[in-house]
């Protein structure tokens, strides 16, 4: 019996199981910047304000000046965003904000309601600005839907990375952003996360892989895990005797330990996690059970706005010198190492 059990192509927006909701993988190469930090490069032929498309290798999104999304509402659920290159500035309903990236995670729970928007400035101005990042979205537990909105931070120093090497000096590192392997345990998810506990078997893994090894992930706790192994840089994957090619999702079972084989220099990102098992009711940013739930989150938006914002822009950008930073709704103020 084959340990995958399905496979699927990647697009934009990749295929997600129970508890995940939502997985993109953005990657921009762009230009350098100019001094609004935005691209500097004509934006004609773009549909702004929804560029999608991949002109020359980026995407404005919803920016019309920097890259980015800007404010937008969410409830119901959680976004992890992982940022390997490039910067991400936070700011949202609650007067918090942040700068990340370079290897940094945000976790944060949108519980009850929170507008917040996520841009990409381009700081250098003389060579090209890329980005990458992955933006996952989890479900909460019907219980905790309705839990106060707020962030973590994982900085980049603090998230612990699983090497193995073999006797040739090829090395597999694992980036452990959820769940453990071996000793490495990433810091711990805001308390209302279904990952937060234990039973829900979540891991949030990116697997580098050189030419030519093997890696093996340990069997998942939980006979009804789901795991899904997203192989999106390389020539593709050997799993167990099964090849799988590049931008595909292999849906594997998770109870097994499946040998991954690495032609060459190749990356995973693995999400896994034991099904929340309840209904679904989504409506763009909301994510509840009921249809009614949905239709109250619209009103509750309308005559609160979640908090109102308190940006003198929809697209708020937090300076040029590049310090990674969060401050809280709370006060807290947060430093990263420099990278």
């Amino acid at each position: 019996m084959s340990s995958v059990l399905q496979t699927v192509p990647l697009g934009f927006q990749w295929p997600t199981a129970d508890p995940f909701l939502f997985c993109v993988h953005h990657l921009d190469r762009y230009p350098a910047a100019n001094d609004q930090q935005g691209p500097s490069a004509s934006l004609a032929g773009r549909p702004i304000g929804q560029d999608f498309e991949g002109i020359d290798g980026w995407r404005m999104y919803h920016g019309q000046v920097v890259p980015g999304f800007p404010a937008h509402p969410h409830r119901g659920f959680e976004t992890i965003t992982y940022v390997r290159q490039g910067l991400v500035d936070h700011s949202d309903s609650l007067g918090a904000a942040a700068r990340y990236g370079r290897g940094d995670v945000q976790w944060m729970t949108a519980g009850s309601g929170i507008v917040h928007a996520e841009m990409f400035p381009l700081l250098d101005r003389d060579l090209p600005n890329t980005t990458e990042l992955f933006q996952i979205w989890i479900n909460l537990p019907a219980a905790d839907k309705m839990v106060d909105a707020h962030f973590s931070m994982f900085w980049d120093d603090d998230i612990p990375r699983h090497v193995e090497t073999d006797g040739e000096g090829r090395t597999v590192e694992v980036t452990v952003i959820a769940g453990t392997l071996g000793e490495e345990a990433p810091p711990s998810p805001p308390p209302a996360s279904w990952a937060s506990r234990a039973e829900a078997d979540v891991a949030i893994w990116h697997i580098v892989m050189d030419a030519g090894t093997t890696f093996s992930p340990p069997p998942a706790r939980n006979a009804e895990t789901n795991r899904t192994l997203y192989v999106f840089e390389g020539s593709g994957l050997t799993i167990d005797a099964e090849a799988v090619d590049r931008s595909t999702g292999a849906v594997v079972d998770a109870t097994r330990e499946v040998r991954l084989t690495a032609a060459d220099r190749t990356e995973i990102l693995m999400l896994q996690g034991r099904p929340l098992g309840e209904p679904v009711a989504q409506y763009g940013p909301f994510v509840m059970n009921t249809r009614a739930e949905i239709q109250q989150a619209f009103e509750d938006y309308q005559r609160t706005q979640f908090g109102g914002w308190p940006w003198d822009r929809d697209d708020p950008v937090h300076g040029v010198d590049g310090t990674r930073f969060a401050r809280h709704a709370d006060g807290l103020v947060e430093h990263a190492m420099p990278a």
